[in-house]
């Protein structure tokens, strides 16, 4: 993916990681569509950020992200970035099931089926343009898991694998397949996490992510040096201490 030069669509960003993202990215010289559900938000942000277009969707709802493609597609034809940033992540405990089943099943519509939809409504599109990109956003949690969050582990699990695979079905063609992996960063993901010393600082997060861009315009994973902790335990040998150790922080990971 170059980092400048491109028309990028971020569903799930008016706030956090996707919003402050679409802010770097629209001051490196790129066209950028903001999207979410909350209309004020989106009213708000098209006010305080010239020049950033925004428009409703709930990538929950199948017809919301139908009718958001569409929208998006007529006003933004040459489209060639699709970043697929929506989630949810909660706290869920499994000895009852009463407490989780409603939780993992939002996470895995919003987590799972949120991107395969997105990826639907835009890849024919996408296919069409010289260069285009999808970026997936899975987190270092799809490769350890945090023992609060079962759902969320295993919806981002899901993100990588998709993201592999739909790689190697896309190879012949001219849009590529980023996977974004973030560490726990400094956002409202879950309670108290904006203020955790375990979670990165935004804007650290976003300066890094955006640089490796630069640096890597072909890279298939954007690893930040944080997550490779989490992202590479199994590989050097050290994966039950890496789970150890990370369930000893409420929030050490994304």
């Amino acid at each position: 993916m170059n980092i400048s030069g491109n028309t990028v669509f971020i569903p799930g960003s008016t706030s956090g990681i996707g919003l402050a993202l679409a802010l770097e990215l629209k001051a490196r010289g790129n066209t950028v569509i903001v999207g979410g559900r909350r209309t004020e938000l989106l009213a708000r942000i098209a006010a305080e950020h010239p020049g950033i277009d925004t428009v409703r969707i709930d990538t929950a709802d199948a017809a919301s992200i139908a009718s958001a493609a569409k929208q998006v597609l007529a006003d933004h034809p040459d489209l060639n970035v699709l970043v697929t940033m929506a989630g949810v992540m909660h706290a869920e405990d499994w000895r009852s099931p009463t407490s989780f089943l409603a939780s993992a099943e939002s996470t895995v519509t919003t987590n799972v089926l949120g991107p395969i939809r997105l990826i639907a409504a835009f890849i024919e599109h996408l296919q069409a343009q010289p260069d285009a990109t999808v970026m997936t956003v899975s987190s270092g949690l799809a490769f350890a898991p945090l023992r609060i969050t079962p759902s969320y582990n295993a919806s981002k699990a899901a993100i990588h694998m998709l993201s592999e695979s739909v790689r190697l079905q896309l190879a012949d063609t001219s849009v590529r397949i980023v996977e974004l992996e973030p560490p726990a960063v400094r956002t409202a993901l879950l309670p108290g996490q904006e203020e955790s010393e375990h979670a990165m600082p935004l804007d650290e997060f976003v300066a890094e992510v955006v640089g490796l861009i630069e640096a890597q315009p072909d890279a298939r994973e954007i690893q930040v040096e944080r997550v490779k902790f989490l992202r590479y335990g199994e590989a050097r040998g050290d994966y039950d201490q890496v789970v150890e150790t990370l369930n000893g922080s409420a929030t050490n990971g994304r």
